[in-house]
């Protein structure tokens, strides 16, 4: 889906009309970075790199956008002119998608044309903020399900189009088995799945009926057994496994889970069989948590509203700021939003395959026995690196296994991950009167 460079705040083109006016079009740097946890998190998910990507590759005001902006009568002519003709020409890097990240530290950073850089602002936090919290959501989901498989049944409850979309790719590449949206599929290339809604069940005689008609039709198939009574459902799923139908599981997705699985797995039992039990209904971390430790009996979880709106965090407060330009390292002040000044890199530090500390440098300053985090994605406006799913899917697994045990934890813990900032950091803030070691 492209993204329209109209897709920003009025203001961003308003400044920049000023800096066209006033010839301040030199590069300048611009980073993108989250300035604090949400409750609950302890870490958050680098995601929607590939979105960036392809959206400075193809940044352009169509004609009809020139129209448009026209229309306002705020703008001269040869600025709409520049406009028309403007390309992304500068470079970009970026913490990959899948890569863990933390608050204060930069995970996109744009130098470019100063107007470029900063008419990009609002397109590219839209990108960045929803993914990286979806993202991170559908990690802790996975987390709390303790290798059991999940799938994202968010579509029918997300907040618009592509949002729907955007959980599917996000949930897939943190390890979810796969989505109920078949146009994710259809995009993405991700597994999809589903079982049958209850107006299946109810459109049938009975209910045995529609449980043989479905399993003719779609052999070795899930069926949705709580439409009216889970318990006796079950008996009938039994009974057309030992008729010969292929039957792989069930789902419960009402009444009391923990209770109606574990019947519903005795009653398995005591026939032998081993069919798969699938819950859903109004799960998150915290419900699949709870589920667990009160001894649900359960193999795969269906996820829903509560991931594709991160229902307990709905937004990621990141922003996109002037970090550095001609004059050299930039900052604001503003109390409790003091920024990093200067371009940067980030680099983590690793002791037997475990993340320990990250550390902020100034670009240029090396940082031994440490790995950089942010890649080089373009350079000069053009491609020298693809984001793709299936490899923030692998990174997302590596990253996730090399994170402290005590930070998977689904609420706050206070022993937080260390980020430091550099010695040439740490001086080059102590000139704007700011002491600081480290970010948490």
């Amino acid at each position: 889906m492209r993204i329209s460079p109209l897709l920003v705040d009025l203001y961003e083109i308003t400044m920049g009309y000023s800096y066209f006016k006033h010839g301040k079009n030199e590069p300048a740097t611009f980073e993108l970075f989250v300035r604090k946890f949400p409750k609950n998190r302890n870490y958050l998910v680098s995601a929607g790199i590939d979105d960036i990507i392809d959206f400075l590759l193809d940044f352009r005001f169509t004609p009809d956008d020139i129209d448009y902006l026209r229309s306002l009568n705020m703008f001269s002519e040869d600025y709409l002119e520049f406009l028309a003709g403007m390309r992304f020409t500068g470079d970009m890097y970026a913490v990959p998608s899948g890569e863990i990240y933390f608050p204060g530290e930069p995970v996109v950073v744009i130098t470019a044309p100063r107007i470029q850089a900063q008419i990009l602002e609002t397109a590219l936090l839209n990108q960045f903020n929803f993914q990286s919290m979806i993202a991170t959501k559908g990690a802790r989901v996975i987390s709390a399900a303790r290798s059991r498989a999940c799938v994202d049944f968010s579509p029918r409850r997300d907040h618009g189009v592509d949002a729907s979309i955007k959980v599917a790719k996000n949930t897939y590449m943190v390890g979810f088995m796969g989505t109920s949206n078949l146009l994710a599929g259809k995009i993405y290339g991700i597994p999809v799945f589903g079982t049958m809604a209850h107006s299946y069940v109810m459109s049938f005689e009975s209910e045995e009926e529609a449980f043989r008609t479905f399993a003719e039709d779609f052999p070795n198939t899930t069926l949705l057994i709580d439409t009216y009574d889970v318990l006796e459902a079950a008996r009938k799923v039994i009974e057309l496994v030992k008729q010969g139908y292929r039957i792989k599981g069930v789902r419960i997705d009402s009444g009391d889970l923990v209770s109606l699985s574990r019947k519903v797995r005795e009653m398995f039992r005591q026939h032998g069989l081993e069919l798969l039990i699938f819950l859903s209904g109004d799960l998150d971390e915290y419900a699949i948590d709870s589920l667990l430790k009160n001894g649900a009996e359960v193999d795969a979880f269906g996820v829903g509203t509560r991931l594709g709106t991160s229902a307990d965090i709905p937004y990621l407060n990141g922003v996109y700021k002037l970090v550095e330009d001609e004059s050299g390292p930039r900052v604001k002040l503003s109390p409790g939003k003091v920024t990093l000044a200067g371009k940067k890199m980030l680099y983590r530090v690793y002791e037997n395959g475990m993340m320990v500390r990250d550390i902020i440098a100034l670009s240029g300053e090396k940082i031994e026995n440490a790995e950089p985090l942010l890649v080089k994605f373009i350079e000069g406006g053009r491609p020298v690196r693809e984001d793709s799913m299936e490899e923030g899917r692998r990174r997302f697994r590596e990253a996730f296994a090399s994170l402290p045990g005590h930070l998977k934890a689904i609420y706050e813990v206070e022993d937080r991950y260390p980020v430091y900032l550099s010695q040439w950091l740490r001086e080059v803030m102590s000139r704007f009167g700011v002491n600081i070691e480290r970010i948490q």
